[in-house]
């Protein structure tokens, strides 16, 4: 049984279709104008509205959007004996479910009604939908989650964000080890200087060397002048080391002088020049282990290990990825033009049952593959790169090994495959160039 509200200012047609609809185990309600209506909305919440266009005081327009204010999914048929094409294309412009004219064909209505009533239960019980309006990017919102170990984690940003203790910052890859460090620096008394991050896997010992504490010219070949490091530069601000765990001993030697001291000097340079950041080490490594293994600096580990704050998994804290979809969907669609905004139940479902062994990044990444691949505003169980919580790439588990260009010439075939080889589509979902993927794909021919 639904309740239906009926507003016409004739009172025989209210009592007619009163009579007729309450044969199909409806509950009705009837009203002869727009505020009563408004009152009986209010109070006994209707599943669906039949509202006549002309009405005393406010007409049906009007009254249609004061509803769609108050509730945008709740339908509501307009009926008229006064049918025009205007009135016609304001009232299905303004949201209206259907425009009916009198008189009114009571089983085409009930038809009408139906339809309406199952679309509404679908759209309650089968989607979640976003909301279009994306409020301008805050750090301080960015750690979506409202589980208990990130509730820990806000708490301890909180304790440690108005000091300048060094901090370790433990975590599996991509479950957002430098976003934290940056809510850190951008919520504390770093949040007017510089935040310099540096990627310790990423160069060589002698180049990290040279970007992290910079060189004087001619202290080796290519220094054609004086530079200045990412230690200098951070000033007092904040510099976070990623993939700490990476660092060579001669490197370990020379950080722990820096923390211990809080100055250093270029490479070959003489001139000491002070240590005022505030120094943020991450790892997706187990450094403890690392310390007993002899792997890692027992002094340096203690130095770095002031104020920890350990990161979960995305598969220990399940709970918060509805919030995440939703957050990164968002910022998705603003990043590409696109108004994907509707999740299904059953793509929620296949989100919130993947084991994301790549966390939260893995997250941002499949979602953005499928905005990209996406051709309306609902995600699609399609649009994903997996099935049943599982990558649909079987051939992997056929073999027993991989080289790394052979996995990286299979992705990129079972990405160009997805978007029906749309170029376009492939390096947005690949994040490389055009020239980069012609590339590739001329060593897919070869």
């Amino acid at each position: 049984m639904s309740k239906l509200l009926i507003i016409d200012d004739d009172e025989s047609i209210n009592e007619s279709l009163r009579i007729a609809l309450s044969q199909t185990g409806h509950s009705i309600f009837t009203a002869q104008n727009a505020p009563e209506g408004l009152n009986l909305l209010e109070k006994f919440h209707p599943e669906l509205i039949i509202c006549d266009l002309k009405l005393p005081g406010m007409n049906g327009i009007d009254f249609l959007t004061k509803v769609k204010e108050i509730d945008n999914n709740l339908p509501v048929i307009i009926i008229t004996a006064y049918e025009d094409s205007k009135s016609t294309i304001e009232a299905m412009q303004k949201g209206a479910y259907d425009y009916i004219e009198k008189p009114l064909d009571i089983e085409k209505l009930k038809v009408t009604i139906n339809r309406a009533l199952e679309g509404r239960k679908i759209s309650e019980h089968l989607a979640i939908t976003i909301s279009k309006d994306l409020d301008e990017f805050k750090i301080e919102n960015s750690l979506i989650g409202k589980t208990t170990v990130m509730k820990e984690i806000l708490k301890k940003i909180g304790k440690v964000s108005n000091s300048r203790v060094s901090i370790l910052i433990q975590g599996e890859s991509g479950t957002g080890k430098e976003l934290i460090t940056k809510v850190i620096h951008y919520t504390g008394i770093t949040k007017n200087d510089p935040f310099i991050a540096v990627n310790c896997t990423a160069l060589s010992e002698s180049l990290l060397e040279s970007e992290l504490f910079g060189h004087v010219k001619g202290a080796f070949t290519g220094a054609v002048k004086d530079k200045k490091g990412k230690f200098e530069l951070a000033g007092e601000g904040t510099i976070f080391l990623d993939e700490i765990s990476e660092i060579s001993p001669n490197l370990q030697v020379k950080l722990l002088r820096i923390l211990q001291e809080k100055e250093f000097e270029r490479v070959g340079g003489e001139t000491t020049i002070p240590m005022r950041a505030r120094v943020v080490a991450a790892t997706n490594k187990n450094l403890e282990k690392y310390v007993d293994e002899g792997k890692f600096r027992e002094d340096l580990y203690y130095r770095l290990n002031v104020f920890k704050i350990e990161v979960p998994p995305l598969r220990e804290r399940q709970e918060d990825i509805c919030e995440l979809v939703i957050h990164l969907l968002r910022k998705i669609d603003k990043d590409l033009h696109k108004n994907v905004r509707i999740i299904p139940i059953e793509v929620m479902d296949l989100l919130q049952s993947h084991k994301w062994i790549g966390n939260v990044r893995e997250l941002e990444n499949t979602l953005l593959q499928a905005v990209v691949l996406s051709d309306g505003d609902v995600l699609k169980p399609e649009n994903l790169l997996f099935k049943n919580g599982k990558m649909d790439k079987e051939e992997f588990t056929g073999r027993e090994s991989w080289t790394l260009d052979e996995a990286v010439q299979s992705h990129i075939k079972f990405i160009l495959e997805k978007v029906d080889w749309n170029k376009t589509k492939a390096c947005k979902i690949l994040k490389i160039s055009k020239p980069t993927l012609d590339k590739k794909i001329e060593q897919l021919k070869s």
